[in-house]
């Protein structure tokens, strides 16, 4: 985890108090969840497995900023994130959505996050060599002749090329280039999809992987200026530095130790009270029912490997207006031992929502008509 995980519960709900007003009931139970996190990972690795997260169950009215609380702790701790509604998933048998794609989700999200984050780490590397590649393009090595050491003149350059070549690589840097068109040879994307039935998602990543191998590196020739065929060939020699096998493993660490889920509308799956077993009251209670082993722990199988969700955070969040808590299924009500009531937003927190936030909308509008040279200024 990152160094923000080092932080107090105190220090958390400050930097929530930055983005969203009021709520601090909602805050403080997010913020020791995430610090139990922090003191999790430093017990010892026998008791750390038997610690368990202790889910969240927020109950509040739509717009309070439930949504918002979840979202923002997400990006404080730097930890992989989903948000899903209930309602679009069904129960395991039926045509929809089944509810093992959100962990699914959830390791696309961590694999996107750390690759973007190798990239990044490898950013400075993969400049120079981007700008070798442009040089390259303007600057061809000398052709062999009779007595001539191509290989020798490739590692070797005479002292005119070299010249010439940080002169034109001072140009490059300065932009004095940027206008100029190149041809290069780039890498052609061909994005394969496999389809394949729930649970055999590695296999489908074992075919996509055989196919790709099969066909070889395949690569296009485009003509472009060098400003537009700078970002796509550091792009290219990022991919090529990082480590896609690394990259996964630590995703799916990241899913099981620091994996946050926020689970939409939980009260439209709920069976209402008073009411019969409908037919749609049995769907619901199955959504449910498929609910509560990710909730447990389980293995689920992705196309980056197993992601066990034993220590995955799972918040949950409705508006209960026709249902109650109390009308999800036991077994789903005792994983969430922590309920928080979020209230109902007064006018006076419509004022406060309209001038605290570091983001507040004022402030949009006042950057954005400051872009055309217009003071905006709100009495």
């Amino acid at each position: 985890m990152n160094n923000n995980a080092t932080m107090t519960p105190r220090e958390i709900v400050q930097e929530l108090d930055r983005h969203i007003v009021g709520q601090h009931d909602a805050k403080r139970a997010v913020a020791i969840a995430l610090r139990n996190r922090w003191r999790r990972m430093q017990l010892p690795a026998d008791l750390r497995n038997e610690v368990m997260p202790k889910n969240i169950l927020m109950i509040g009215p739509t717009g309070v900023g439930k949504t918002e609380i979840a979202r923002r702790l997400a990006t404080l701790a730097n930890a992989p994130f989903v948000k899903v509604e209930a309602t679009r998933f069904t129960e395991v048998g039926y045509v929809g959505k089944d509810v093992e794609q959100i962990v699914r989700d959830l390791a696309d999200t961590a694999v996107k996050m750390y690759r973007e984050q190798a990239k990044t780490r490898v950013r400075m590397q993969a400049e120079e060599r981007a700008e070798d590649r442009i040089l390259d393009a303007l600057l061809p090595r000398r052709s062999a002749g009779i007595g001539f050491d191509a290989e020798a003149a490739r590692h070797e350059p005479s002292a005119q090329d070299g010249d010439t070549r940080s002169k034109f690589r001072r140009m490059l840097r300065a932009g004095e280039l940027d206008d100029r068109e190149i041809e290069l040879e780039l890498s052609a994307n061909v994005n394969m999809d496999i389809m394949t039935p729930p649970g055999m998602e590695e296999m489908g990543q074992q075919l996509r992987q055989m196919f790709s191998s099969m066909g070889g590196a395949k690569t296009h020739s485009r003509t472009l200026t060098i400003k537009a065929a700078r970002p796509q060939l550091v792009e290219e020699e990022a991919g090529k530095l990082v480590n896609e096998e690394e990259i996964r493993a630590a995703a799916i660490e990241a899913c099981e130790q620091n994996g946050i889920v926020f689970i939409d509308e939980i009260d439209k799956v709920a069976k209402r009270g008073g009411t019969g077993a409908t037919g749609g009251d049995v769907s619901r209670e199955g959504v449910q029912r498929d609910l509560l082993p990710l909730v447990e722990g389980s293995n689920v199988s992705t196309k980056y490997g197993t992601v066990k969700t034993d220590h995955i955070l799972f918040i949950a969040s409705g508006a209960f207006h026709l249902a109650k808590p109390s009308d999800l299924i036991p077994e789903l009500q005792g994983r969430f031992p922590i309920r928080v009531e979020l209230s109902a937003l007064s006018k006076d927190d419509f004022v406060r929502i309209l001038t605290e936030p570091k983001a507040a909308l004022t402030r949009q509008y006042e950057a954005l008509l400051g872009t055309e040279g217009v003071t905006l200024d709100f009495t």
